[in-house]
């Protein structure tokens, strides 16, 4: 089959070209993202390769059918950026990556949870300078924290078990209990008590109408002063003015964030010559108890292999057999 493979990098070039072949596929890589403007160069092509801050309203959906394509696969888990019931009704399948590594997400999020309180990224850069000061740099100890994490899927767990390992004592929610979550050492509570318990706050629960902004004024009031709030889930789970009010206020002690809700035109980009032009995610960097990565958190050589394997192989099913079993239902989407 043959893929217009959207907003391409090197590093997925490399793996996706090593693999395709095995499969049978033709890929067009190329540069844009894909958006309204974009959409016209995947034409001819009966699939559309996308990431997840590729962009497919109806608009965009129209145009892919109607320059042939008939698939659109996914290389990531989230669904949030497609219109699943235009496409179901222009006839175009849609398939994701369910789960590519859910430890590497788990771990880069303990990662920030860790650099934030021991100051690892400050510490760096002072003794580089032959600084050896330790003023600044206290931390506190993750053992007998209480860590709230919020939905509980492959990725929760695996932070669980991570956390469950530092000695934290875990709450969690979601709207169903997984027994891999209980076996590490979860309990169950409200949402409202995983913001008010919590001394740490991990967001793993996917972006839909209900979840958007789901950490705003109102929530953040009644947590902890001084919270650690961590996301690399999704950017839309956190209302962005709201978490600077917190910052400001003191009701953040510490902000880790891998995802941001307007990072489509600044995450997997060098924009490191250029005026940045959003005053939000500006205002984010000036604060010195917050610490941003962009978007790397699946980025580990297992989970790209996954990725690619998994994509090239949905795409192979829908082609050969005409089914998939990681196709996305718009009853999965309203879920």
């Amino acid at each position: 089959m043959r893929i217009a493979f959207f907003n391409t990098k090197r590093y997925e070039q490399a793996v996706f070209g090593r693999l395709a072949p095995e499969y049978g596929h033709e890929i067009l890589y190329l540069e844009p993202r894909l958006a309204e403007a974009t959409a016209s160069l995947a034409r001819g092509c009966e699939a559309v390769c996308v990431f997840v801050n590729d962009e497919l309203p109806a608009a965009v959906l129209e145009q892919l059918a109607a320059g042939g394509a008939r698939l659109i696969a996914l290389r990531c888990a989230g669904f949030n950026n497609i219109d699943i019931e235009a496409a179901g009704r222009l006839g175009l399948g849609v398939v994701r990556v369910p789960a590519y590594s859910p430890q590497a997400v788990a771990e880069h999020t303990v990662a920030l949870m860790l650099a934030l309180n021991r100051k690892v990224h400050k510490a760096y850069l002072r003794v580089r300078e032959a600084n050896m000061s330790l003023e600044g740099l206290l931390g506190f100890d993750m053992h007998g924290k209480t860590a709230g994490i919020v939905g509980t899927g492959r990725i929760g767990v695996a932070a669980a078990r991570i956390l469950n390992g530092f000695g934290c004592r875990l709450l969690a929610f979601d709207i169903t209990r997984n027994p891999e979550a209980l076996a590490a050492s979860v309990e169950y509570v409200s949402l409202e008590t995983v913001w008010r318990d919590s001394d740490i706050v991990t967001l793993h629960c996917p972006l839909t109408p209900e979840t958007h902004h789901l950490v705003n004024d109102a929530v953040l009031a009644s947590m902890k002063r001084g919270v650690m709030l961590i996301n690399t889930s999704r950017g839309g789970l956190i209302d962005t003015k709201a978490v600077i009010r917190g910052l400001k206020s003191g009701r953040i002690g510490y902000l880790g964030l891998d995802v941001y809700e307007e990072e489509g035109d600044l995450f997997f980009h060098d924009l490191s010559g250029e005026i940045l032009h959003d005053d939000v995610f500006a205002r984010l960097l000036t604060f010195p108890n917050v610490l941003i990565t962009g978007h790397q958190g699946f980025f580990t050589d297992s989970a790209l292999e996954n990725i690619a394997r998994t994509t090239l192989a949905n795409i192979a099913d829908v082609e050969r057999k005409g089914e998939c079993a990681n196709i996305v239902t718009a009853a999965l989407a309203r879920r």
